[in-house]
């Protein structure tokens, strides 16, 4: 079996993780960190649909990217992002994505990015640095949570961009999110597949989450009122309305 699974816990340092990635390498086996690091995340995320992982994307859009959509964003929303320092740590580390070939993957020409093990000990700083953590040790979730802490956000910011107006019918977000995001379209979008999970269930993680990790996961009123009256997302309330 060419997968040698490293199994990451409290005590265990990142020089100790990039050992262990080496000796994975010089036996011929493919390491793979058991625990939420930026590959597990990716796997994730393209298990669902998605063509690409987060960070694998950032690798290939760039950094520039990444620094000025986040600055924005700081201006815009400072009550519901979270700032983090770990691209700013990649930068002084000489990273840049596949622009210079190297940042959460290493990009060589003609072969497919392997993930970068060096990487580890930079992401354990950024997370040092943010110290969010509760209890400063690491959490431990399934797939569907390292899922569901990604994507519920974005279903949160689509019920945001609905209560103030800005598109009129949910399925106009589905259809953005599939073109846009790439988001599955065998998923319907990120409104049908927010009621296919169901609405309460949302409100409910991001409730939880906004009390162990802050604002960024707290939920929006639009949300809140829906899950809690059993209004679908995808439906107007004024359709509810004259139901009832």
């Amino acid at each position: 079996m060419p997968l040698l699974e490293i199994v990451r816990t409290q005590k265990t340092s990142p020089q100790i993780i990039l050992d262990l990635m080496t000796v994975g390498k010089v036996i011929k086996k493919v390491p793979v960190v058991v625990g939420v690091d930026a590959y597990r995340i990716d796997r994730v995320i393209c298990n669902f649909g998605f063509p690409l992982g987060p960070f694998q994307l950032q690798d290939l859009a760039g950094y520039g990217v990444a620094f000025a959509v986040g600055q924005e964003y700081a201006k815009a929303f400072s009550d519901r992002i979270f700032e983090s320092p770990l691209l700013e740590l990649l930068v002084k580390d000489g990273r840049n994505g596949k622009n210079n070939g190297k940042g959460y993957y290493i990009y060589e020409k003609g072969s497919k990015p392997k993930p970068d093990p060096s990487v580890l000990s930079i992401i354990e700083e950024s997370r040092r640095l943010t110290n969010v953590m509760p209890g400063g040790k690491p959490i431990s979730v399934t797939d569907r949570e390292v899922l569901e802490m990604i994507l519920f956000p974005v279903v949160n910011e689509a019920c945001r961009v609905l209560d103030e107006g800005v598109v009129v019918r949910a399925s106009d977000l589905d259809v953005a999110s599939v073109l846009g995001m790439s988001f599955p379209s065998y998923r319907g979008g990120i409104v049908f597949w927010a009621d296919m999970v169901g609405a309460n269930h949302v409100y409910r993680s991001l409730k939880k989450w906004s009390e162990m990790y802050g604002s960024f996961y707290k939920p929006s009123k639009f949300l809140e009122e829906r899950a809690t009256k059993g209004i679908p997302l995808v439906r107007p309330l004024s359709f509810y309305f004259i139901l009832v």
